[in-house]
């Protein structure tokens, strides 16, 4: 089936201009009640990366989701927030970067992700876990920030996905999968392939580009990107900005398990990547390998995850653990 990618010029995250721009972006694609039913219990899934750069536009900005929070409400969906920040709670992280006042505003819960084993699409990642909050949602809607990435080359919709991989076991698939890029980019589109997000909403009026996802710089790119398919609309993007994918990993994952298309392929309902194309989006500068070698966050990881193996086997045994 031919997918559709909408994109739409916007340059400012004016609420009442923003709104408008957002109901134009996902009219072609049959509007929010297209993915949003009444009833339905609708995850909004941002980029909330860190709380320590609220500048830099390292995160999913809160106007877009105060918008599309708005605009699930009117078609009778009932929204709620979640992410698995490697650091810190999803609360303490939407806090830094402005969110509790929308929030609070429309009544938007923020729930911090449970990991739960599901079936991967593919064989090769049964192992791994999963947000119980994303998969037993009614509706996902993955709302991502367009970044420059040490690691990746690039983080967009896919990448995002990671986000419901619960925080500590970010860090062990880091060292599990961290030493092969392909494999680690193939664990993210099992990942993404898995969650099957129904709607993918690129933030990219500003980007953050260099050295990120953190370390870099705003960039404007005027942008906005909608689609049901994440892999069509990354490949958009990555058009936008000029970038190969075969620098990539997500990217040639997804080639390697056919699910890319070529653009020609692609139904753009609105604007076309060319119409959108910047010619000086800055890639990082340096590249770091994938497992990093953190031993804060590994250290921090094994002895959360030891604590809950001595909690839970001490509790199925009815008995109550001493202090680690």
């Amino acid at each position: 089936m031919q997918p559709s990618v909408s994109l739409l010029k916007s340059t400012s995250y004016e609420i009442d201009l923003l709104m408008g721009q957002i109901e134009q972006l996902l009219a072609p694609l049959g509007g929010i009640g297209h993915f949003v039913k009444p009833g339905d219990r609708v995850l909004l899934k941002p980029n909330l990366l860190t709380g320590a750069r609220p500048t830099k536009e390292c995160v999913t900005r809160p106007e877009i989701v105060y918008c599309v929070a708005k605009l699930v409400q009117q078609a009778g969906g009932k929204p709620f927030l979640g992410d698995g920040p490697a650091f810190g709670s999803a609360r303490g992280v939407a806090k830094a970067n402005g969110y509790l006042p929308i929030c609070e505003e429309l009544d938007v819960p923020i729930v911090e992700f449970k990991g739960k084993r599901y079936s991967t699409v593919g064989e090769n990642f049964n192992h791994l876990l999963l947000s119980k909050e994303v998969m037993e949602a009614d509706v996902v809607i993955n709302l991502p920030k367009v970044k420059s990435h040490m690691q990746l080359t690039m983080t967009m919709g896919v990448k995002n996905l990671f986000g419901c991989v619960p925080g500590k076991m970010k860090a062990w698939w880091h060292m599990e999968a961290g030493k092969d890029a392909d494999r680690f980019g193939l664990m993210l589109v099992e990942t993404a392939r898995t969650i099957d997000p129904d709607l993918t909403i690129v933030d990219g009026i500003l980007g953050h580009e260099g050295n990120g996802p953190s370390a870099g710089e705003p960039k404007e790119l005027g942008v906005l990107a909608a689609s049901g398919n994440v892999f069509a609309l990354d490949q958009a993007m990555l058009a936008i900005l000029k970038v190969d994918p075969e620098t990539v990993p997500t990217q040639r994952a997804a080639r390697t398990l056919g699910l890319n298309f070529d653009l020609e392929a692609i139904d753009f309902v609105l604007s076309r990547p060319e119409d959108l194309a910047i010619d000086d989006w800055k890639l990082p500068t340096q590249m770091m390998a994938i497992d990093f070698g953190a031993p804060r966050v590994l250290k921090s990881t094994f002895k959360h995850l030891y604590i809950r193996f001595i909690k839970e086997t001490f509790e199925a045994y009815g008995k109550k653990p001493s202090k680690v």
